[in-house]
């Protein structure tokens, strides 16, 4: 059903991944804020990880579905971080100090959150499954 709890969870995810990506930097880099509009790969995955939580709030007849749709956007905020970690790592070498912003902690946000709808999904579907062994 689309009241439940993960349905508020996909929605922090989509509103983190598609929203404060525009409000919140992701490094400084010698006086230039950097955000993730100015970065493609960046910007493609943040859109794509709000597009799968969308997705996935709209398929709540499919739990299974739902779950794997979940794992995907998951691992693609892992690759995300990975990207991010990669970037810091090259931007700590310079003779200018370059500062990260709190975007760069946005995928961590919503690995937590995505966790926690997976977890609620998977509750969802034990209920289902222990009330259709009592018929």
């Amino acid at each position: 059903m689309i009241q439940r709890i993960q349905t508020l969870y996909l929605l922090v995810v989509a509103v983190v991944a598609g929203g404060l990506i525009f409000v919140c930097n992701l490094w400084t880099n010698q006086d230039v804020i950097v955000f993730a509009k100015d970065e493609t790969i960046a910007l493609s995955a943040f859109l794509l990880s709000a597009a799968l939580a969308l997705f996935s709030i709209f398929n709540f007849k499919n739990r299974q579905f739902q779950f794997v749709l979940g794992r995907l956007n998951i691992i693609l905020n892992l690759i995300l971080l990975g990207f991010f970690v990669y970037q810091s790592l090259n931007l700590s070498g310079e003779t200018t100090v370059s500062e990260k912003g709190i975007g760069m902690f946005l995928p961590i946000v919503s690995i937590v959150f995505l966790v926690l709808a997976n977890k609620a999904i998977k509750k969802d579907e034990d209920l289902v499954k222990s009330v259709d062994r009592l018929r």
